[in-house]
Order: structure tokens, then sequence, then C-alpha cells
């Protein structure tokens, strides 16, 4: 059976508006917390007394902390309700919170701006159970590896295009209120296209949903381990998580301390990493033949690792001063944009098989709630890899280049076992 592109889901209703509401989610959720910290870091000598790191890692704190909060709740209502219902509220529930931003940020009220940071999260946290899960209901499985490299795609180039933008608005006068503007516009775009989702029905697990934050999202580790191969599959994501987490945080210190660049070349370093996800992301239809199969994951595994340890050796021992013009035309910083493309590219064909085999291999009545676990450990993982980055380049005094060698040898170890799942499971 002759079956046409991925693409041209994104003609269709069952896809298309689902597929705007996450991507201007993820834009305004990057917009949004970029904008914050540069205003802080620019702006503000502090809040409360604090210093502006701490301020700044008080922000990163406050958005990821509903994840451990209210993540198993979401799960709960995203298993018992209408989930095109649930994403027209959340996405309601944004413009609300997009409201009170706009009124803060034409005020300067940062404080203010750090409590919607955190119900900026909470928002997320409820969105993204659905988010995953109302896919397996809306495509067949011939199309869920193909819908999944699109949302990958999709989410990944908003980040990129919400971080650029945050940094560009801050350049320009009136920077707060022209980011107000933008937030408020985004979100209610956001929600004109979620009222375009069509319902799925409802398919109830006959669970109550319990108000009991923390408790809730403890319990869904029992649901997550249910399924031994559906738990591995988790934790190869959170892994992936864990090692594109410590790459995106390191760029703008490796742009400036082993390349000499300045923020033009930290632009350029994000984007070729996305580009090369998105690559990878799109790839995985192909390769799998519409089929939901891991197949291509140990292949992905075996990318990030040869191609972080070549990128260990690509790094000038002697850089000079550099832009982005310098780094697409030196041949010595060529092979580092390369490496990096490579890295993103494997990294796509890494997430998005084992995205398509968790909805495909959980109960369509637990299937939010095992999303809901995903983004719980997925969480779990970036907090870690923020401690082994202060750990490894704060406390050992290894270099970023060294740092990035460290993690690329660790992935050896997950390349084993994604090797061995991908046996098990066909």
């Amino acid at each position: 059976m002759a079956i046409s592109s991925q693409f041209r889901l994104l003609g269709q209703r069952r896809f298309l508006p689902f597929y705007l509401t996450q991507f201007s989610g993820a834009f305004n959720d990057n917009l949004y917390k970029n904008a914050l910290l540069l205003l802080i870091a620019y702006k503000t000598t502090g809040l409360m007394g604090l210093s502006v790191n701490t301020v700044i890692n008080l922000a990163a704190f406050l958005f990821i902390l509903p994840f451990f909060l209210f993540s198993g709740i979401a799960g709960q209502m995203a298993d018992s309700y209408e989930k095109a219902a649930i994403i027209r509220k959340v996405k309601l529930a944004e413009i609300a919170i997009m409201v009170l931003a706009t009124l803060a940020l034409w005020i300067g009220w940062y404080e203010g701006l750090l409590v919607l940071l955190f119900l900026m999260g909470a928002q997320s946290t409820f969105f993204g159970p659905v988010k995953y899960a109302i896919l397996p209901q809306v495509l067949g499985d011939d199309e869920l590896v193909g819908g999944n490299g699109l949302v990958s795609m999709g989410t990944f180039v908003a980040i990129l295009l919400g971080t650029i933008a945050a940094g560009l608005l801050m350049g320009l006068e009136g920077a707060a209120k022209l980011t107000a503007t933008s937030v408020l516009v985004m979100a209610v775009l956001g929600y004109i296209a979620a009222r375009q989702v069509p319902d799925t029905g409802v398919v109830s697990n006959g669970q109550a949903v319990r108000f009991r934050p923390v408790l809730e999202t403890w319990n869904l580790m029992s649901v997550a381990a249910e399924r031994k191969p559906v738990l591995w599959a988790i934790l190869a994501i959170s892994w992936f998580w864990f090692l594109g987490a410590a790459y995106l945080t390191q760029f703008p210190n490796f742009a400036l301390s082993n390349l000499r660049g300045d923020e033009t070349v930290v632009t350029l370093l994000l984007s070729m990493f996305i580009v090369g996800i998105s690559i990878g992301s799109m790839m995985c239809e192909r390769l799998t033949r519409h089929r939901i199969t891991l197949a291509p994951v140990p292949w992905g595994a075996l990318g990030l690792t040869l191609l972080g340890i070549d990128l260990f050796f690509a790094v000038p021992a002697s850089p000079e001063p550099s832009t982005w013009w310098t780094l697409v035309t030196d041949p010595a910083y060529i092979r580092v944009l390369l490496d990096l493309v490579g890295i993103g590219v494997c990294g796509g064909l890494f997430i998005v098989p084992l995205y398509a085999f968790i909805q495909h291999e959980t109960p369509q009545n637990k299937r939010a709630q095992i999303i809901a676990a995903l983004n719980v450990i997925n969480a779990l993982f970036m907090v870690a890899s923020a401690l082994t980055g202060i750990l490894v380049l704060g406390v050992l005094d290894v270099s970023i280049p060294g740092f990035f060698l460290l993690l690329s040898s660790a992935n050896g170890l997950v390349l084993i076992a994604v090797w061995r799942l991908r046996r098990r499971t066909g």
C-alpha cells in the first residue's frame, strides 16, 4: 500500500489545529521564559534581596516545579476527560496568565512575573500528557511515527524561534512592552487553533481525579513500571533530555570560551543542533517505512556517541575570535557545526521511534498517565543534568569539550541498553 508523506497531515483538520496549538505553546513558553531571564539579567540588579544569578536559577526552578507537583493530576484528567476539551481549557488558561503577564511587564513587576512563570509551568504540565496521548486517537498506526516526527520537529523549532525572538526583542526599545504584546497575541492565536481541534470522544478509565499534588505524581511511577519495555523506553527518552539539556546549557560558555565567539555564534550553535533534530525527526518515517519499530534507535545512539567524541577533537586548540560567519566559512569550525548537526540528527532518530513505541504499547485508558510519568522523569533527568554540569565543570574543573566527551562515553552504555530493548521488542 502506497502511503504518502507525513506532511499531508498538515493539511488535515484532525492534525493541523493540534499541531499549531502545540507549536504556539512551545514558542510562547520559550519566548516568555527567555525574555524574563534576559530582563532580570540586564534590567535589574536582583529581586527580593537576591542576586541576579540566584533569581535566574529560582526562575528555572519555578518553571519546572509544577511538573513534580501536578503531573499525576494532569495524567488522570487527560485519561478521564475528552482531550480536545482539555486542550481548549489549557489554552484558555494560557490567555489568562498572559493577560496578567502583560500587565506585570508593562509596570515592571518582576516578582509577579516569577509567580506567573510558575503558572506557565503548571499550564505546560497539564498540556503535556494530552499532547502525546491524543496522537494515537487521531492517527493510524502507519501514521504515528510520522506524526510524532512532525510534533518533535515543531516543538524544537518553536523552542529555537521563541529563544531567538526573546533575544531580538531585548535589543529593541520598549522590550518589556513588546514582549507583553507578543506573548498575549501568541496565546490568543494558540487558543484559536485549539478551538478547531476535533473532539476525540471520552474513553474514561473509571479512575477518579484526586487532587493530591506530589502523591499522585509519585503514583505515576508504579503506572509507568507496569510494562518493562515501556519503562525502558521512557528512561531512554529521559536520557536524551539529560544529554540535550547539557548541550543546550553549555552552548553560551562553549561559544565564548572554546570558540571565542560572539552572541551570533551561540545562536548558530543552537540553530544547528535544532535543525539536526528536525531533520532526524523527519527521517524516521521513511526509515521505519511507516511501521512502529525501534530499529533506528540504536543507530541514533551510536551516532550520539561517535559524533560527540568527534566534537571533542574538532574544537580548535587555539581558536581565533569568531562570529557566525567564521564558523560557516572556516574549515576548522565547520567540523564543529557538522558534528552538532549530526548529533541533532541522531537525537531525532533516537527519540521519535521511542515516543511512537510508548504511545502504541500503552493502553488507551492509561496512556496520558504514562506520558505524564515520562514528563516527570524527563524533568528529573534535566535537573540531574544541571547538577552534573555543576559538578563536572565547577568542582572537577573539566573543560566543556571534556564534559561533552564524558557524556558521549556514558551514552555508550545507553547504546547497549537500547540495542537490547530493540532485540526484545522485535
